[in-house]
């Protein structure tokens, strides 16, 4: 069962008019035919809403005793019970008394919807759950009686019932809201105009934050990447952890407090590579981030708070979210972190929030490697190896007056230049080893404490520790530099892969190719740039972002595709490594845009055939099919004017009868030809009403043969919903296609059943039938069967009837005969049932709707 639609009218203040609204689109419901009940509506003693009442069937209230008294509330399982098209629900956020099905109305609302009743409520806006302290500071009043803000933000419909605060006013000072004893209260203190101005700026802003939800849809549909409005954008940033979860729900909660609330959970791929996330990881948190209705951004960035902050200005976020850093307290004193650096270069436009998290303080479970840099913390790590490292040892070996050989000493030295190679790189290592040789040579190689060596053997030990440390440190280096290039490389390959991928299956539009280079190398606009020659001016074949290049030579960064085409970047000036990836991006983007060209010139093709095969289908009727008749009357006109034959009365009755049959084909044509060129234009506009089944069919009989068409309509069939003249034409034209192909002597049948919600049409003849692959073809344009006769028409009777039955809801299809033949089914929509109709009262129905 299909759930029910919800309408809200919704109210800054009580007395503006809601209730009085909900009614009177009641009656016109009710005018146009549709079951209509009240479930519950106060009126409050207020007459003209009273009034309104009148001439709606009421679901009788259920009775409840609470605390000696006795009260009424919606008798939610005798609407149930009762099944209306549509149900009126005054107060959405009334609380019900204890007891009751359930706690709350909205509660209530919520069952009805869920069997498929539609249902319109009221609510002013004091009573939104959101706006609670709000509105407190406001007027004063903390309101007790609220509903969620989802639940009113889900409704299919919100019409906001506006009242000026004068107006409202002096609606009260008329006693039209409360009784005169409390209208001086209510106006001294609830009912002032700075409450009600307050009152009605939050009504507006609330609806048009729904506008712009409404909007954002509206964009996407229409690929609209122009900034049109601002509203709430979170951007998450993750590093693959499994924190990165918590940080997700908590940006969607945050999103949540404020209508339209957007969050962009963003992954920066650095260059210390991609070895500290988990790759499932990092799909479960994209999968998080779209069921809550978010999206997954993956970005490449030198610097990580950079490359955060320039999308988070990218995409006009206004809140940036961060895990607690997961270092360790000794950590801290490599650097502040990308938290406090986020936080620190953030500006005013943009609110950073550090959320605390299970991991925080833990430590990374794997090392982190650092791309050809090593890191700020291995590279101190390995000075100091390098230089204070051997001086430690000297003392150490000095010290104990160990005499272990210069050999072994050498070794011990060349231990720690290998640790600072495997720590801070080159660098370090060769320090390390210049430093470590003349300790070696001052203290441990004769003569001591003397920068001499006396030995020849000496001097080749020491040339041998040196030359092994640089080898060390050089492998080092190389090692820390092929892993970084690894890693960039691998993210290279996973966004060229991406690209690929949905470029090739046509997944991706030039915006959206665009919109991903922008968000991957966190630039502020990107345009698609093209020109005729090398002197025509550059044209714009796409772009997004604010104000994109308008020619390659004001970019920050331009990519040249071809001879007369560019991408042009702007926003910073980007390293040379990245035009790898950038060229791969342009060479795409010209390929999604001759996609796009040639896609359109293959409809447009498409289009200029079809027309030119219904041209030349027409040019042959008109040629042939719809000059038989002309010639027809032409030649019975001429005789009837011929002064040398003198005609009988019988003979000029045959050439009258003659020319009224020609006249009549002549018509039956123009009507078709005219009924598709409707259908093909789109303007076949039904006007639905119900309608009796054997008042129509036998008007669309008349002209037909007697005794060929026999009629089984039953008088008991339910109404159908239908327009009566497309209804008509098309049974018309499908039975006089059965008469056509019937065998002489042999009625068509023409029955009605009722199932289900629908009632069927059933037109059955005897003729040869159709074989199923060729029974689609019947129905388009310029199409006759078989070798159906020059002068039985030009084919469009079956398209003409199919697109007549389409446009009011219906079906036609064809089905085998039992015994031979051909069946033409057409299926209709039930008219509902309608419950009888009380008289309104004249004064009722001829008040205005925004009447107070």
């Amino acid at each position: 069962m299909a759930r029910g639609t919800l309408r809200i009218y919704l109210g800054a203040a009580p007395g503006v008019g809601k209730t009085y609204a909900m009614l009177s689109e009641a009656h016109r419901r009710i005018e146009r035919g549709t079951d209509c009940v009240v479930g519950f509506v106060e009126h409050h003693d207020r007459p003209r809403t009273e009034v309104m009442l009148h001439g709606l069937e009421e679901i009788a209230r259920k009775e409840l005793e609470y605390r000696g008294s006795v009260f009424t509330e919606m008798d939610v399982d005798a609407v149930l019970a009762r099944q209306p098209r549509v149900a009126l629900v005054d107060e959405l956020a009334h609380t019900n008394v204890p007891g009751s099905r359930n706690t709350k109305r909205w509660q209530d609302v919520e069952e009805l919807l869920a069997a498929g009743i539609d249902v319109i409520s009221t609510v002013n806006i004091q009573h939104l759950e959101s706006l609670g302290d709000v509105v407190e500071s406001i007027t004063g009043v903390r309101q007790r009686e609220t509903v969620p803000d989802e639940i009113v933000r889900r409704a299919d419909q919100v019409d906001l019932v506006d009242m000026s605060p004068q107006a409202l006013r002096r609606r009260m000072a008329h006693g039209n809201i409360y009784q005169p004893d409390k209208v001086d209260a209510a106006l001294s203190n609830y009912f002032r105009p700075g409450n009600l101005t307050a009152l009605r700026e939050l009504a507006l802003l609330w609806v048009a934050d729904r506008v712009d939800a409404y909007l954002t849809e509206y964009r996407s549909e229409h690929q609209v990447s122009k900034i049109w409005g601002s509203r709430e954008r979170i951007v998450v940033g993750l590093t693959g952890g499994p924190e990165g979860r918590t940080l997700i729900r908590r940006a969607a909660r945050l999103a949540e407090k404020g209508a339209g609330g957007e969050v962009m959970a963003v992954y920066v791929a650095g260059s210390d590579g991609l070895t500290s996330a988990s790759p499932k990881e990092l799909a479960l948190q994209r999968t998080l981030a779209e069921d809550l209705g978010g999206t997954f951004h993956h970005v490449v960035g030198d610097d990580i708070p950079v490359a955060l902050l320039d999308f988070a200005r990218g995409a006009n976020a206004t809140q940036i979210v961060l895990g607690v850093s997961r270092r360790k307290g000794w950590q801290y004193v490599f650097g502040p972190g990308v938290g406090a650096t986020v936080a620190r270069d953030s500006g005013p436009d943009l609110d950073v929030h550090l959320i605390t998290h299970d991991e925080a303080g833990k430590g990374r479970g794997l090392p982190v490697a650092r791309g050809a840099r090593l890191g700020r913390s291995r590279i101190i790590a390995g000075w100091l190896v390098g230089l204070v490292g051997p001086v430690i040892l000297a003392l150490l070996l000095t010290g104990v007056n160990a005499d272990l050989g210069l050999a072994n000493d050498m070794l011990l030295f060349l231990t720690l230049t290998v640790a600072a190679a495997l720590l801070g790189g080159l660098y370090p290592a060769l320090a390390s080893a210049a430093f470590g040789s003349l300790l070696l040579n001052y203290y441990f190689t004769p003569p001591l404490h003397r920068l001499m060596i006396a030995d020849a053997r000496n001097i080749v030990a020491l040339v041998v520790f040196v030359a092994v440390a640089v080898s060390v440190a050089s492998v080092v280096d190389l090692a820390a530099r092929r892993t970084h290039q690894a890693a960039r490389l691998r993210a290279e390959s996973e966004i060229l892969s991406f690209l690929a991928g949905n470029v090739l299956r046509g997944e991706t539009g030039l915006e959206e190719l665009l919109e991903r280079v922008r968000e991957t190398f966190a630039m502020e606009s990107v345009a698609l740039l093209e020109r005729e020659s090398d002197v025509a001016p550059w044209t714009c074949a796409g772009s997004v972002g604010p104000r994109p290049c308008q020619s390659p030579d004001t970019a920050d960064v331009d990519v040249p595709v071809g001879d007369h085409m560019a991408l042009a970047l702007s926003g910073r000036v980007l390293p040379a490594e990245n035009r790898r990836v950038l060229a791969a991006f342009a060479a795409q983007a010209a390929v999604v845009l001759d996609r796009q060209r040639l896609k359109q010139e293959a409809q447009q093709a498409k289009e200029l055939a079809e027309g030119n095969r219904i041209r030349t289908a027409l040019l042959a009727a008109v040629s042939h099919d719809l000059r038989t008749p002309l010639a027809g009357i032409k030649a019975s006109v001429s005789s009837l004017r011929s002064d040398d034959v003198e005609w009988s009365e019988e003979d000029q009755a045959e050439l009258l009868a003659a020319i009224e049959e020609g006249a009549d084909r002549l018509d039956h044509l123009v009507g078709n030809l005219l009924d598709m060129s409707r259908l093909q234009t789109g303007t076949v506009a039904p006007l639905i009403r119900e309608v009796d089944l054997d008042e129509v069919v036998p008007m669309a009989l008349v002209g037909l043969p007697e005794d060929s068409v026999g009629l089984d309509i039953p008088e008991t069939l339910p109404m159908v919903a239908v327009d009566k003249g497309l209804l008509e034409r098309s049974v018309a034209n499908i039975v006089e296609n059965a008469v056509k192909y019937s065998p002489a002597g042999t009625p068509v049948l023409v029955s009605a059943s009722a199932i289900a919600d629908r009632v069927e049409v059933r037109v059955v003849d005897r003729g040869p039938g159709v074989p199923e692959e060729a029974r689609e073809r019947m129905f388009a344009p310029f199409q006759r069967y078989g070798d159906a006769p020059r002068g039985a028409g030009v084919g469009l009777g079956l398209a003409v009837a199919r697109g007549f039955a389409e446009a009011m809801g219906g079906t036609l299809n064809a089905e085998d005969t039992p015994g031979g033949g051909l069946t033409m089914v057409l299926s209709l929509r039930r008219a509902p049932e309608r419950p009888p109709q009380p008289d309104l009262p004249a004064s009722v129905t001829s008040r205005p709707a925004t009447a107070p």
